[in-house]
């Protein structure tokens, strides 16, 4: 008997609850962990593949095409969000694929980046058509940055810093510096010195402070409490806010088969049973129900990191 071939995994998901962009429709164009860094505060584990090699991971076509059908849903959609299991610039086709989904959608389009490349031109480039860029700084002290981030070592702190500065000159859009901090790590009182210069250089629309808040690469690595954000925020100044908790708002339930529509977001980023339900409008109780088959089925675990209990999905 012939086996039938796999259906490929979506490259979109969601749409989710996100503090900043509301219902996220995620893009993700790898598939499975790929990035520029590897760092401590990870929500997709240890495991994964560092590199800076630019190419076409998942077909651009496809990609598209995803997008179409999850826009026929009819589902409340705020942002369609380049995010998922690794870092969207080392897609060689993200420009391209940034374009075509404006052609079909007036929904605005985010990308979110390690801002590793964008000392390159070509993907300075490649993200000028994008409504949001929301790339990250979490260090300009070297050693904190290298602690924190653990990058390649061919990439270089001052051209990520000189990167941002020019690509905001030049960006339509607008842009997010997140930074996230890990304490004892890169939330001493130099880091937030050297930070609040390096942010003068890049002159971001809004500066968003976060800290970890999901299960982490590393289990040493812990949150800032409430109070110290927002030490940090005063000392930075300016536009700097504290990323506050995402509002619930219900999504419109749709026709879907649960499930597998659960699996879709577990296997990205670990989740609670609470933004699951809020994100696909389902009750706690249906959710929960379809949690204890994908339990059952040993294709998710539970964990509980600090008071909450997440979702994930298992290791191959």
């Amino acid at each position: 008997m012939r086996k039938l071939a796999a259906t490929p995994v979506s490259t979109v998901y969601g749409p989710v609850p996100s503090r900043r962009l509301g219902f996220s429709l995620g893009i993700d164009l790898f598939p499975g962990k790929t990035c520029t860094f590897d760092c401590v505060y990870c929500q997709l584990g240890k495991s994964g593949r560092k590199t800076s090699i630019r190419k076409e991971y998942v077909p651009a076509a496809r990609v598209l095409e995803d997008v179409k059908k999850a826009l026929a849903k009819g589902q409340r959609i705020d942002h369609i969000t380049f995010s998922g299991s690794g870092e969207p610039t080392l897609h060689a086709g993200i420009g391209a694929i940034i374009k075509a989904i404006k052609k079909v959608t007036k929904v605005p389009v985010a990308v979110l980046t390690n801002a590793s490349l964008l000392s390159l031109k070509e993907v300075r480039d490649s993200l000028k058509a994008a409504d949001v860029v929301v790339p990250s700084l979490d260090a300009a002290l070297q050693p904190a940055w290298k602690k924190v981030n653990r990058p390649l070592p061919s990439l270089s702190l001052e051209a990520i810093v000189s990167g941002l500065a020019t690509f905001k000159k030049r960006f339509k859009g607008q842009v997010w510096l997140e930074v996230m901090l890990v304490k004892g790590l890169n939330d001493k009182p130099e880091h937030i010195q050297a930070l609040k210069k390096a942010i003068a250089k890049v002159k971001p629309d809004k500066v968003q402070l976060n800290t970890v808040t999901r299960p982490p690469a590393e289990k040493s690595a812990a949150p800032l409490t409430l109070a110290e954000l927002e030490s940090v925020r005063r000392r930075l100044g300016g536009n700097t806010e504290v990323v506050a908790g995402f509002q619930e708002r219900k999504q419109t339930a749709g026709n879907r088969r649960l499930k597998e529509v659960l699996f879709g977001l577990i296997r990205r980023r670990p989740v609670t049973l609470e933004e699951m339900a809020s994100a696909l409008g389902e009750s706690r109780d249906a959710v929960r129900a379809h949690l204890d088959l994908l339990l059952q089925e040993r294709r998710i675990t539970s964990t509980t990191h600090k008071g909450q209990v997440f979702y994930e999905a298992c290791g191959e």
